[in-house]
């Protein structure tokens, strides 16, 4: 009789775990889904998981082979590390730069804060969002050592006219570690199914945060609905009136946020969130 109440009690606890695994999901799903245009395919290249959560920087250089360190310089510019030490700078410009000179910037349009003309000799690759003319849009896909980059052009506001600037800005996109990392960049519009399609499902995003000099909240919610990544970093705020804007927003909608004391974070494909969650990193 003992063995067999400790049987029925095993069996007990595994239906209750699976119950609330199966409850888990559901509610995850319920928070993603959107009514309009929204990421049906994995990233292209590679397979996106659904569970992840964020562990604290490890203040050591060496990562492991399936992490990801994100440093936040400030405005919109990024530093990304890969396990092999690859160094991505995003918006590279010359006011905001990242701690170390990398091997890979990516750059936009819309002003001086996202790109320059003067990059350093030394990177190996200087990705520009933009193409030489609005009929000729930026394309890139390069690989290095175990990081890709590709881009999918968007369009861009005009600070001369006002008008819309066809393929000003590209949304870039770095494959590693088994994972997908976005930078929304200057992003002016919402997106439609076939950039969405190009993008894929990724696993961090980027996300500007100010509702004005670049997509307005409604839009920016819409977008980020759209392509269901799991951890959003807020950039591109300046002041805390328009993050806490932003992360009052996000409350709403029931998505986690995370407030961290130092700019600096770890990621891997096993350690993101389960549901929707926004990690801000300190800088503006």
């Amino acid at each position: 009789m003992p063995r067999l109440a400790r049987l029925l009690s095993l069996v007990l606890a595994t239906l209750v775990i699976f119950m609330f695994a199966a409850a888990e999901a559901m509610a995850f799903e319920r928070v993603q889904t959107p009514a309009k245009p929204e990421m049906m395919e994995n990233c292209p290249g590679l397979v996106a998981s659904q569970r992840p959560r964020v562990i604290p920087a490890a203040m050591r250089l060496a990562l492991a082979s399936d992490q990801v360190r994100i440093t936040y310089a400030g405005h919109s510019t990024f530093l990304i590390e890969s396990p092999q030490l690859v160094r991505i700078g995003t918006d590279y410009n010359d006011y905001v730069r990242t701690p170390v000179l990398p091997d890979i910037v990516t750059m936009n349009h819309a002003h001086s804060t996202h790109y320059t003309d003067r990059p350093d000799p030394a990177i190996r690759h200087v990705l520009r969002g933009w193409g030489s003319s609005p009929d000729r849009p930026a394309r890139h896909d390069v690989q290095y050592k175990d990081v890709r980059v590709r881009n999918v052009p968007t369009n861009i506001r005009s600070w001369m006219s006002g008008g819309t600037e066809r393929h000003g800005n590209s949304i870039f996109i770095y494959e590693m570690a088994n994972m997908c990392i976005a930078h929304i960049g200057h992003l002016h519009h919402t997106l439609n199914q076939q950039q969405l399609n190009e993008i894929g499902r990724v696993d961090v995003v980027f996300v500007p945060v100010d509702g004005g000099a670049t997509l307005d909240l409604e839009g920016m919610f819409e977008v980020l609905t759209a392509l269901k990544a799991p951890l959003m970093i807020p950039m591109h705020f300046f002041s805390t009136y328009t993050l806490h804007r932003f992360l009052d927003r996000a409350k709403a909608q029931n998505w986690a946020i995370e407030m961290s004391e130092i700019p600096s974070t770890v990621v891997s494909k096993t350690t993101l969130p389960a549901t929707p969650k926004v990690q801000v990193l300190p800088g503006h």
